[in-house]
């Protein structure tokens, strides 16, 4: 059965060999010679009394019509295997049929997706459809609006550079487009060119200013090294989509967490190839006489000579091997300052502190690296909850599936444990700036909402433990993140920021039934703010008990001022945990005992009451958890030791 094949006639979304890849796991030619165990032949022909429709302008469909035909392809020989694939792309809506159509040999039968006059009158099919056919469409007129506007006529290979170039530079707009469109009518023309005329970022302003002088090079070190992962990633995206879309396990899921992860990796592991790449762009354009555009031209450049499909397969390989996908959706947000806490005002003044790098990241938005770094979600944080200033000093944030930083658009960045460790891990690495705080975010289901409780203090004491930034100081030992004030405000009363629930839209546009978002649109999350960001630190234990902590216990928000001027006893809890924190004592058998199988019980029932990872892996995580926690308590115990990194 599974070597049976059928011929398939395409004459819609299918046509593009790229959607077609992407769906089925094979490609297609009109040239015999180029056939191989994944490439199909395909060959022109006609479908009789049917004709084309496309109401919306971007979805097709056959109808029937006497007197027409519609053009496409037949794609011979196809298996079983990729007809299921394709069954399950173009969904509900359409209805596989025998036709027999015109080839340049004779007739031909062939299957092919129909729909009847009557089921027009319906909604259109799956998400995966909608959004698939959205982002390349939108991308080849976003092409065609370039070739038109970025030296017109000119098709040498220096102008199709200048133009992938340009494209990066209108990242962020170009994925405003696709994602504010989903599930939307067409983008009209006017609205496109409006959105994309416009003028070219330019840092030759900048070689003026002496105050940035100092800084320029380092800046545009980081968009050559930002660009060259971008365009890693488009590789990746274009000759993998296959294989990268059947490893993301649900739709609500960042698309490019895992084709990004794969990219970090190649690109830390290979530093002795990027760097002399960042340094030969220098020899060759010395700062002060070339503008941003010829930067991002020379990475886009690079990528060409040194993407290596057999590696970029190696690792999706052993990505996918690693897998531990779970059904809680997680995220991550990463922030770095080579100032560490006195990365924002007034800190950074009282202490007198100097980013002899990047000035605080001060020039960030003159470089386009909030469009540059759209796929990392990063920006600017400085604490002051205005994000529309320019030139602000703060945190460099990164959030992998951040979509927008002022509506809260996002999605969860994957519902894998391990995929996100080493997403945080290679970030780190990627980035050349010294790690502060790690924030953890965990989606929350319907009936925990309005039900959570307050985490008793041992348990927050064993957090701590685990990711709080135990550190030497001269009276001793202590829980940094606190001790330093770093997760203490003073805003409302004083309250301590360990966690806090919070809202997050990962949708835009009305459903397909009504003007309105979809029920699941909308969701909250619960975001632990008390983890220090170490480069060496194994995050995969400490997110595993989280959300076992969350599935069993619940836990709300920690500490609000709010809570403790309501109850005294969380006022008391909190003096008595900064002093703690202070002098960190050993914690209890029966707290650790408590924790671990509060942690187990919660991931015991993530699936409907059944685990949803296997057994073999929660123990080892909870096996993790209890050793920490027991090398802190050897730490606490003996003074004169140094903190164990985990």
């Amino acid at each position: 059965m599974q070597d049976q094949k059928v011929n398939l006639f395409i004459y819609g979304s299918l046509r593009d060999s790229r959607i077609f890849q992407s769906v089925s796991g094979y490609t297609f030619t009109r040239r015999p010679s180029r056939l191989d165990a994944r490439t199909l032949f395909a060959e022109l022909a006609f479908l009789p009394h049917y004709r084309r429709v496309s109401p919306d302008n971007v979805y097709y469909y056959a109808v029937p019509a006497q007197a027409a035909r519609i053009e496409g392809y037949i794609i011979h020989d196809v298996p079983l295997t990729a007809m299921a694939e394709i069954d399950r792309y173009e969904g509900k809506r359409y209805r596989r049929e025998t036709v027999h159509v015109h080839t340049g040999h004779g007739i031909e039968e062939a299957q092919a997706y129909l729909v009847t006059t009557e089921s027009m009158r319906k909604q259109f099919g799956d998400r995966f459809h909608v959004n698939l056919i959205h982002e390349l469409w939108l991308r080849k007129r976003i092409q065609q609006f370039l070739k038109k506007h970025t030296r017109p006529g000119d098709r040498t290979a220096d102008a199709e550079l200048e133009r992938q170039a340009e494209r990066e530079l209108l990242a962020a707009t170009e994925r405003d487009l696709v994602m504010s469109h989903y599930h939307r009518d067409a983008v009209s023309d006017y609205y496109l060119e409006r959105e994309l005329d416009r003028p070219r970022p330019s840092i030759k302003p900048l070689y003026g200013e002496s105050q940035a002088q100092p800084y320029i090079r380092n800046y545009l070190a980081l968009v050559i090294r930002q660009v060259l992962l971008n365009q890693f990633e488009e590789q990746m995206e274009d000759r993998f989509r296959f294989e990268l879309e059947h490893m993301r396990t649900s739709l609500r899921y960042f698309a490019r967490s895992v084709s990004l992860l794969a990219c970090l990796q190649i690109m830390n592991a290979n530093r002795s190839v990027v760097e002399p790449i960042i340094q030969k762009c220098f020899d060759a354009m010395p700062c002060g006489k070339y503008d941003l555009i010829d930067y991002v031209k020379y990475a886009v450049r690079a990528v060409k000579s040194i993407f290596d499909p057999r590696v970029a397969e190696d690792h999706l390989h052993r990505i996918r091997s690693n897998l531990q996908p779970g059904l809680v959706p997680l995220g991550c947000e990463l922030e770095l300052s080579n100032l560490g806490v006195a990365a924002v005002e007034p800190l950074r003044s009282a202490a007198n502190a100097v980013d002899a790098v990047y000035d605080g990241f001060k020039y960030f938005y003159d470089f386009r690296l909030d469009v540059l770094c759209w796929k990392l979600g990063g920006y600017i944080d400085d604490h002051s909850g205005y994000n529309d200033r320019p030139r602000r000093q703060g945190f460099f944030e990164i959030a992998p599936g951040r979509l927008s930083v002022a509506g809260e658009l996002s999605r969860p960045a994957t519902g894998d444990p391990w995929l996100l460790s080493r997403l945080i891990h290679e970030l780190i690495g990627f980035f050349q700036i010294r790690p502060h705080s790690l924030h953890l975010s965990f989606q929350m289901r319907k009936n925990q909402i309005s039900r959570q409780r307050v985490l008793p203090l041992g348990f927050v004491q064993c957090l701590l433990a685990l990711g709080g930034g135990l550190e030497r100081w001269a009276g001793g030992k202590w829980i940094s993140r606190i001790c330093k004030e770093e997760i203490i405000q003073h805003a409302y009363g004083e309250e301590l920021v360990f966690a806090r629930t919070s809202r997050r839209n990962w949708y835009l546009g009305g459903d397909e039934i009504a003007d309105k978002p979809p029920a699941q649109a909308t969701t909250c999350i619960q975001q632990y703010k008390f983890i220090r960001l170490d480069r060496q630190m194994n995050y995969e234990p400490l997110i595993m008990g989280l959300k076992g902590l969350q599935l069993e216990y619940n836990p709300g928000d920690y500490l609000t001022a709010e809570q403790m001027q309501r109850d005294p006893r969380l006022a008391r809890r909190y003096r008595e945990l900064k002093e703690w924190s202070h002098n960190p004592a050993e914690i209890g058998e029966a707290t650790i005992r408590r924790f671990l199988d509060t942690i187990y019980r919660g991931l015991m029932k993530e699936r409907h009451r059944q685990p949803a990872h296997k057994l073999h892996y929660i123990d080892y995580a909870v096996s993790e958890i209890e050793a920490q926690l027991r090398q802190f308590n050897e730490q606490v115990r003996d003074p004169a030791s140094d903190p164990i990194v985990y």
